[in-house]
Protein backbone atom coordinates (compact mmCIF):
# COMPACT_ATOMS: atom_id res chain seq x y z
CA UNK A 1 0.00 0.00 0.00
CA UNK A 2 1.52 3.28 -1.22
CA UNK A 3 2.38 5.79 1.56
CA UNK A 4 1.00 9.44 1.41
CA UNK A 5 3.12 12.18 -0.22
CA UNK A 6 4.92 13.85 2.63
CA UNK A 7 4.72 17.77 2.38
CA UNK A 8 7.37 19.49 1.06
CA UNK A 9 9.19 22.53 2.74
CA UNK A 10 7.83 25.12 0.25
CA UNK A 11 3.99 23.97 1.57
CA UNK A 12 4.82 24.16 4.90
CA UNK A 13 6.76 27.57 4.45
CA UNK A 14 3.68 29.14 2.48
CA UNK A 15 1.42 27.73 5.41
CA UNK A 16 3.74 29.59 7.75
CA UNK A 17 3.45 32.54 5.56
CA UNK A 18 -0.53 32.58 5.65
CA UNK A 19 -0.57 31.92 9.33
CA UNK A 20 -2.60 35.43 10.74
CA UNK A 21 0.20 37.22 12.75
CA UNK A 22 -1.24 39.29 15.98
CA UNK A 23 -1.00 43.35 16.32
CA UNK A 24 1.20 43.09 18.91
CA UNK A 25 3.36 40.46 17.42
CA UNK A 26 3.78 43.65 14.63
CA UNK A 27 4.80 45.69 17.08
CA UNK A 28 7.75 43.59 18.70
CA UNK A 29 9.11 42.21 15.79
CA UNK A 30 9.08 46.08 14.50
CA UNK A 31 12.74 47.63 15.38
CA UNK A 32 11.84 51.18 16.85
CA UNK A 33 15.20 52.48 17.57
CA UNK A 34 15.57 53.52 13.95
CA UNK A 35 13.22 56.25 14.89
CA UNK A 36 14.39 57.36 17.90
CA UNK A 37 17.62 58.25 16.96
CA UNK A 38 18.78 61.91 16.94
CA UNK A 39 19.22 62.73 13.41
CA UNK A 40 15.29 61.21 12.86
CA UNK A 41 13.90 62.53 15.78
CA UNK A 42 14.97 65.78 15.87
CA UNK A 43 13.81 66.42 12.14
CA UNK A 44 10.65 65.49 13.33
CA UNK A 45 10.34 67.70 15.73
CA UNK A 46 11.29 70.67 13.79
CA UNK A 47 8.80 69.79 10.90
CA UNK A 48 5.94 69.40 13.12
CA UNK A 49 6.38 73.25 15.36
CA UNK A 50 7.39 74.94 12.19
CA UNK A 51 3.59 73.63 11.08
CA UNK A 52 1.85 74.20 13.86
CA UNK A 53 2.99 77.92 14.56
CA UNK A 54 2.67 78.18 10.61
CA UNK A 55 -0.91 77.15 11.29
CA UNK A 56 -1.36 79.46 14.69
CA UNK A 57 0.08 82.57 12.82
CA UNK A 58 -2.14 82.31 9.88
CA UNK A 59 -5.25 81.89 11.72
CA UNK A 60 -4.67 84.85 13.62
CA UNK A 61 -2.17 87.29 11.37
CA UNK A 62 -2.79 86.53 7.66
CA UNK A 63 -5.87 84.76 7.46
CA UNK A 64 -8.76 87.61 5.69
CA UNK A 65 -11.93 88.52 8.04
CA UNK A 66 -14.76 89.59 5.60
CA UNK A 67 -17.07 91.12 7.96
CA UNK A 68 -17.22 92.26 11.91
CA UNK A 69 -19.27 88.89 12.84
CA UNK A 70 -16.03 87.44 11.79
CA UNK A 71 -13.97 88.71 14.28
CA UNK A 72 -13.03 86.27 16.87
CA UNK A 73 -14.17 87.78 20.42
CA UNK A 74 -10.12 86.98 21.85
CA UNK A 75 -9.40 89.86 19.00
CA UNK A 76 -10.60 92.99 20.68
CA UNK A 77 -8.08 95.06 21.97
CA UNK A 78 -5.32 92.86 21.29
CA UNK A 79 -5.49 93.00 17.48
CA UNK A 80 -5.18 95.55 14.94
CA UNK A 81 -6.83 95.33 11.22
CA UNK A 82 -4.96 97.01 8.60
CA UNK A 83 -6.79 97.47 5.10
CA UNK A 84 -8.38 99.77 2.65
CA UNK A 85 -11.23 101.99 2.92
CA UNK A 86 -13.39 101.16 0.07
CA UNK A 87 -16.35 103.11 1.08
CA UNK A 88 -17.58 106.02 4.09
CA UNK A 89 -21.20 105.68 4.86
CA UNK A 90 -21.47 108.87 7.34
CA UNK A 91 -19.15 110.64 8.64
CA UNK A 92 -18.04 108.52 11.39
CA UNK A 93 -17.83 105.50 10.22
CA UNK A 94 -16.12 103.63 7.19
CA UNK A 95 -16.12 99.35 5.35
CA UNK A 96 -12.55 98.47 5.41
CA UNK A 97 -11.53 96.24 3.27
CA UNK A 98 -8.83 93.58 5.75
CA UNK A 99 -5.52 93.03 3.46
CA UNK A 100 -3.48 91.17 6.43
CA UNK A 101 -0.05 91.46 5.82
CA UNK A 102 -0.53 94.28 3.55
CA UNK A 103 2.17 94.26 0.67
CA UNK A 104 4.73 91.99 1.85
CA UNK A 105 1.83 88.93 1.22
CA UNK A 106 0.78 90.44 -1.91
CA UNK A 107 -1.68 92.39 -1.63
CA UNK A 108 -2.32 94.93 -4.43
CA UNK A 109 0.24 92.76 -7.02
CA UNK A 110 -0.10 89.39 -6.83
CA UNK A 111 -2.69 87.95 -8.85
CA UNK A 112 -6.00 87.06 -6.70
CA UNK A 113 -4.65 89.55 -4.27
CA UNK A 114 -6.52 92.48 -5.39
CA UNK A 115 -9.58 94.72 -3.96
CA UNK A 116 -12.85 94.00 -6.35
CA UNK A 117 -13.51 96.74 -8.25
CA UNK A 118 -17.26 96.85 -8.22
CA UNK A 119 -19.37 97.96 -5.70
CA UNK A 120 -21.39 94.68 -6.15
CA UNK A 121 -18.97 92.52 -5.51
CA UNK A 122 -17.71 94.22 -1.89
CA UNK A 123 -20.88 92.97 -0.63
CA UNK A 124 -20.46 91.00 2.45
CA UNK A 125 -16.52 91.32 2.03
CA UNK A 126 -16.21 94.44 4.15
CA UNK A 127 -15.95 95.04 8.01
CA UNK A 128 -18.07 97.82 9.19
CA UNK A 129 -15.73 100.14 11.35
CA UNK A 130 -17.13 103.26 13.24
CA UNK A 131 -14.41 105.56 15.00
CA UNK A 132 -14.13 105.67 18.28
CA UNK A 133 -14.54 108.54 20.73
CA UNK A 134 -15.87 110.61 18.08
CA UNK A 135 -19.56 111.90 17.23
CA UNK A 136 -19.79 113.48 13.21
CA UNK A 137 -23.07 115.60 12.86
CA UNK A 138 -26.14 113.42 11.67
CA UNK A 139 -27.18 113.37 7.87
CA UNK A 140 -30.59 113.26 6.73
CA UNK A 141 -31.72 109.99 6.72
CA UNK A 142 -35.23 107.79 8.27
CA UNK A 143 -37.01 111.18 7.51
CA UNK A 144 -34.64 113.66 9.79
CA UNK A 145 -33.15 116.53 8.13
CA UNK A 146 -29.44 116.67 8.36
CA UNK A 147 -27.80 118.34 11.16
CA UNK A 148 -25.56 121.72 10.34
CA UNK A 149 -22.37 120.67 8.86
CA UNK A 150 -23.20 116.96 8.05
CA UNK A 151 -22.30 117.26 4.68
CA UNK A 152 -18.98 118.88 5.21
CA UNK A 153 -18.00 116.25 7.54
CA UNK A 154 -19.05 113.45 5.08
CA UNK A 155 -16.71 115.12 2.43
CA UNK A 156 -14.02 115.71 4.81
CA UNK A 157 -13.95 112.00 6.26
CA UNK A 158 -13.85 110.83 2.33
CA UNK A 159 -10.77 113.34 1.40
CA UNK A 160 -9.03 112.21 4.68
CA UNK A 161 -9.24 108.43 4.23
CA UNK A 162 -11.37 106.98 1.10
CA UNK A 163 -9.28 104.42 -0.91
CA UNK A 164 -7.16 104.80 1.62
CA UNK A 165 -4.90 101.96 3.47
CA UNK A 166 -5.28 102.69 7.42
CA UNK A 167 -4.75 100.24 10.54
CA UNK A 168 -7.82 100.16 12.88
CA UNK A 169 -7.09 99.00 16.74
CA UNK A 170 -10.18 96.99 17.45
CA UNK A 171 -12.30 97.18 20.93
CA UNK A 172 -15.32 95.46 20.35
CA UNK A 173 -18.72 95.54 18.35
CA UNK A 174 -21.58 97.79 18.69
CA UNK A 175 -25.37 97.20 18.50
CA UNK A 176 -25.37 97.60 14.78
CA UNK A 177 -22.37 95.07 14.31
CA UNK A 178 -20.00 97.75 13.82
CA UNK A 179 -16.44 97.54 14.57
CA UNK A 180 -15.70 100.48 17.49
CA UNK A 181 -11.56 101.45 16.74
CA UNK A 182 -9.22 103.90 16.82
CA UNK A 183 -8.22 104.49 12.84
CA UNK A 184 -4.61 105.43 11.85
CA UNK A 185 -3.95 106.85 8.65
CA UNK A 186 -0.56 107.68 7.41
CA UNK A 187 -0.61 111.41 5.73
CA UNK A 188 2.48 113.13 4.25
CA UNK A 189 4.78 110.23 6.22
CA UNK A 190 3.34 110.89 9.28
CA UNK A 191 0.79 108.89 11.01
CA UNK A 192 -2.57 110.32 11.92
CA UNK A 193 -5.04 109.45 14.33
CA UNK A 194 -8.42 109.91 12.18
CA UNK A 195 -11.00 110.70 15.26
CA UNK A 196 -8.27 113.02 16.21
CA UNK A 197 -8.07 115.02 12.79
CA UNK A 198 -11.57 115.18 12.77
CA UNK A 199 -11.97 116.78 16.15
CA UNK A 200 -9.26 119.02 15.47
CA UNK A 201 -10.83 120.27 12.08
CA UNK A 202 -14.40 120.70 13.59
CA UNK A 203 -15.97 118.24 12.32
CA UNK A 204 -17.07 116.03 14.91
CA UNK A 205 -17.47 116.11 18.24
CA UNK A 206 -16.36 113.93 21.46
CA UNK A 207 -18.67 111.03 21.86
CA UNK A 208 -20.85 111.88 24.66
CA UNK A 209 -22.99 109.21 25.26
CA UNK A 210 -23.91 108.41 28.73
CA UNK A 211 -23.16 104.52 28.37
CA UNK A 212 -20.68 102.81 25.56
CA UNK A 213 -18.42 105.30 24.10
CA UNK A 214 -14.73 103.79 23.71
CA UNK A 215 -11.69 105.93 23.42
CA UNK A 216 -8.99 103.53 24.28
CA UNK A 217 -6.33 105.63 25.48
CA UNK A 218 -6.89 108.61 24.10
CA UNK A 219 -10.09 110.33 25.98
CA UNK A 220 -8.11 113.45 27.33
CA UNK A 221 -6.64 113.83 23.78
CA UNK A 222 -9.70 114.15 22.32
CA UNK A 223 -10.99 116.95 24.61
CA UNK A 224 -8.04 118.94 24.04
CA UNK A 225 -8.23 118.86 20.62
CA UNK A 226 -12.32 119.61 20.62
CA UNK A 227 -11.47 122.32 23.15
CA UNK A 228 -9.13 123.76 20.93
CA UNK A 229 -10.89 123.69 17.76
CA UNK A 230 -13.76 125.40 20.09
CA UNK A 231 -11.00 128.15 20.81
CA UNK A 232 -10.23 128.75 17.35
CA UNK A 233 -13.68 128.51 15.66
CA UNK A 234 -13.11 125.90 12.93
CA UNK A 235 -15.76 123.63 11.33
CA UNK A 236 -19.05 123.31 13.42
CA UNK A 237 -18.20 125.96 15.74
CA UNK A 238 -18.06 128.71 13.00
CA UNK A 239 -21.33 129.77 14.28
CA UNK A 240 -23.28 131.47 17.47
CA UNK A 241 -22.14 129.16 20.03
CA UNK A 242 -26.12 129.72 20.83
CA UNK A 243 -27.57 127.84 17.99
CA UNK A 244 -24.86 124.79 18.43
CA UNK A 245 -26.56 121.37 19.01
CA UNK A 246 -24.34 118.30 19.53
CA UNK A 247 -24.93 115.29 17.50
CA UNK A 248 -26.09 113.50 20.54
CA UNK A 249 -28.56 116.35 21.41
CA UNK A 250 -29.96 116.31 17.90
CA UNK A 251 -30.48 112.40 17.83
CA UNK A 252 -32.58 112.48 21.33
CA UNK A 253 -34.48 115.80 20.00
CA UNK A 254 -35.35 114.28 16.70
CA UNK A 255 -36.29 110.68 18.56
CA UNK A 256 -38.74 112.66 20.90
CA UNK A 257 -40.18 113.83 17.88
CA UNK A 258 -40.75 111.08 16.06
CA UNK A 259 -42.39 109.36 19.14
CA UNK A 260 -44.82 112.09 19.07
CA UNK A 261 -45.91 111.61 15.90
Amino acid sequence: MPCPPRSSNSERDGDEKRRPVSWVDNLNATDWSHYTEPRTLIPTILLTTTILFSVRLYRSYLRRIPEATHIRPGFFRKRSLFGTVTRVGDADNFHLFHQPGGRLTGWGWFPGRKIPEKRSDLKGKTIHIRLAGVDAPEGAHFGKPAQPYSAEALEWLKNYILNRRVRAYIYKRDQYERVVATVWVRRFLFRRDVGKAMLRAGMATVYDAKMGAEFGDFEENYRKAEAKAKRKKVGMWKGNPADYESPRDYKIRTATMNETK
